[in-house]
C-alpha cells in the first residue's frame, strides 16, 4: 500500500519513529539499525527530512506500520515474514541484531548460533529460517557454495567459550 513515507522525522526511539508527511503523522516501528541509522536530531526548528521504506502488517489484532532506512532491510524483512512460525516482532528482532548482510551471510553459512541471540528467537526457529531461506539467499548474494564451505569449517574448528 505505502511504498515508502519521506518527511520531517518528528520523533524517535530505538523501536519507532514518527514521520510526518503532508500534515499526517505516521508512528512506525523500527529496528535498532534502521534507528542507528537516522540522522541526529539538533535542537532546531526544522527536524531532519528522512525516507522510510514500509512494510503494512495488518491482522486481526491491528494494523502495524513498519519501517526501513533501506529496500534490504524491508526485503529482508520480507524474507523474514515468509518463513513458518516467524512473525513481525521476531523478524525485527533479528534486523536490531542483524544488518541485512550480516543476516544473509548468518542463512548462508549456516549460522544458528548468530540468528538465535536474538530475542525471541531459539534454535529450532533460527534452524527453520536457514532451511526455509538459505537457498534464495545463495542465489541473491554472491557468496559461493565454496565461501560457505570455508566459513562453516572454519567456524567448526574454533573452540568452543
Amino acid at each position: 500500500m505505502f511504498y515508502y513515507i519521506k518527511g520531517p522525522l518528528v520523533h524517535a526511539t530505538p523501536s519507532m519513529a514518527v514521520v510526518e508527511a503532508s500534515g499526517v503523522a505516521y508512528k512506525m516501528t523500527i529496528s535498532e539499525n534502521t534507528y542507528r541509522g537516522l540522522p541526529p536530531r539538533r535542537m532546531v526548528d526544522t527536524p531532519p527530512t528522512v525516507t522510510l521504506y514500509t512494510h503494512l502488517s495488518v491482522r486481526e489484532d491491528g494494523i502495524e506500520l513498519f519501517g526501513f532506512g533501506d529496500e534490504r532491510e524491508l526485503s529482508s524483512f520480507k524474507m523474514l515474514l515468509s518463513v513458518s512460525g516467524v512473525g513481525p516482532k521476531a523478524a525485527m528482532s533479528i534486523l536490531s541484531l542483524l544488518t541485512p548482510e550480516k543476516f544473509a551471510l548468518a542463512v548462508c553459512t549456516e549460522d544458528k548460533k548468530a540468528i538465535s541471540k536474538a530475542s525471541g528467537i531459539g534454535p529450532k526457529t533460527a534452524a527453520r529460517i536457514i532451511l526455509e531461506l538459505r537457498d534464495k539467499l545463495m542465489k541473491e548474494t554472491s557468496i559461493d557454495e565454496d565461501l560457505s564451505a570455508a566459513v562453516l569449517d572454519h567456524s567448526s574448528d574454533a573452540p568452543n567459550a
